[in-house]
């Protein structure tokens, strides 16, 4: 998609909209890709999804991937990237690319983290005694030397269960920090900076957060500080709270969600993007991916099963090896997480198009009920799936009645 100064990097259409819930299905038009929304993202955070290769992403219909500007503004580094063209040459990577801030590194990596006003001071986790200072001025201009078509600001990220003065702190130093990104951004032409809503678990201070980011000229916002250990009710309320405080014409990107009941609850909240390790990193402990759950195929039970891990699912593994193989080979052999890996994003772009699918054809909140009694077949719904679905007019205790 050609970029000009008369044309925004970002083109965002609703294509349907469900009539009960707040689920919509969009075409997001990025310079290097059109995604189709709600969409998730494998996380690829060296500029590597492991154990995928890239053609076999595009394969599985994966639009838009992330990396991580903290651990790729070390290793290769800008000067490699800059002589390189940036990261998508430099991975063979053709379609639409996102870049986290490194914001998150300051809860993953607190102990190696010093947080100032000017930016982050990290001690590098490489072994090598050196020191970063992630200023929003530097992470922008690693994004930019990344060429990733959205960038996220650099915001100052707190664990999701503190509360008190430092997070006031962190939600207003991170719209200060935003305005410093904005200021600092080379190419907005070509790449988009998104927001980050913060506040912790506060009702108005995420209010607050989100008016004041939507005074911005950007052309997308993204829902940050969640995912992280929080109280499941606690989660769904402050994505429902940032995500109404949020313009409906514009993308809206709930960082770090990965499991699929919280997918789909997001997607019926109005959430469009998401992202997680969690498909890849499960891979490598042996799960596979199902509607019901998750097959640990280290367990007995799958050491003669003849069958695939999904006989529904159309993906290379499911197609050619059995669950009594995949049980011999996983946390073994390499080959395994490659196999898992496969499957596991196959099965996170299912989930999607079926969203997505469903929204178009007006059955969304059935599609929900039917997904959520393949999970929870004794209808014992997690009472905060009830009160999150309630929110937005699904009931999943009229779909059951005999509970």
């Amino acid at each position: 998609m050609a970029t000009t100064a008369s044309v925004k990097p970002l083109q965002f259409k609703i294509i349907a909209e469900c009539s009960t819930s707040n689920a919509r299905t969009s075409i997001m038009s990025l310079p290097h890709f059109n995604v189709e929304t709600p969409v998730f993202m494998p996380v690829g955070t060296k500029g590597s999804i492991k154990g995928v290769l890239n053609q076999q992403l595009e394969t599985l219909n994966c639009q838009i991937i992330l990396g991580n500007t903290y651990h790729l503004g070390i290793k290769p580094g800008i000067d490699v990237l800059q002589k390189a063209g940036g990261l998508h040459k430099f991975m063979g990577w053709k379609r639409a690319l996102l870049t986290d801030s490194g914001g998150f590194q300051m809860v993953s990596l607190l102990k190696f983290a010093e947080i100032k006003e000017e930016g982050v001071k990290f001690q590098s986790t490489y072994g090598d005694g050196a020191e970063l200072m992630l200023s929003p001025e530097h992470s922008t201009k690693i994004q930019n030397i990344i060429g990733a078509d959205i960038m996220m600001q650099l915001d100052d990220v707190n664990p999701t269960t503190l509360t008190g003065p430092r997070v006031v702190e962190a939600k207003d130093r991170t719209v200060r920090w935003l305005d410093r990104c904005l200021a600092a951004h080379e190419n907005p032409t070509t790449q988009n900076i998104f927001p980050i809503v913060q506040g912790g678990l506060d009702e108005t201070l995420r209010k607050d957060c989100a008016q004041q980011l939507t005074e911005r000229d950007v052309n997308g916002f993204a829902v940050g500080g969640l995912s992280g250990g929080e109280a499941k009710e606690d989660f769904w309320y402050s994505v429902m709270i940032s995500v109404n405080s949020l313009p409906k014409e514009k993308p809206r990107y709930i960082m770090g969600i990965g499991f699929a009941v919280d997918l789909l609850i997001c997607c019926a909240l109005g959430a469009d993007m998401f992202d997680c390790v969690f498909p890849t990193r499960t891979a490598r402990f042996g799960s596979a991916l199902v509607r019901q759950g998750q097959l640990y195929l280290k367990n007995s039970c799958y050491a003669t099963d003849g069958r695939p891990i999904d006989e529904d699912c159309p993906c290379s593994t499911c197609k050619r090896y059995t669950r009594s193989y995949l049980h011999h080979i996983v946390t073994m052999e390499p080959s395994a997480c490659h196999l898992l890996s496969v499957h596991n994003i196959a099965f996170q772009m299912r989930l999607m198009q079926e969203i997505r699918e469903s929204i178009k054809s007006q059955t969304f909140p059935q599609y929900v009920k039917d997904y959520m009694k393949d999970v929870y077949p004794e209808g014992n719904y997690p009472k905060w799936t009830v009160d999150a679905l309630r929110a937005v007019n699904i009931d999943l205790i009229d779909c059951n009645p005999g509970r």
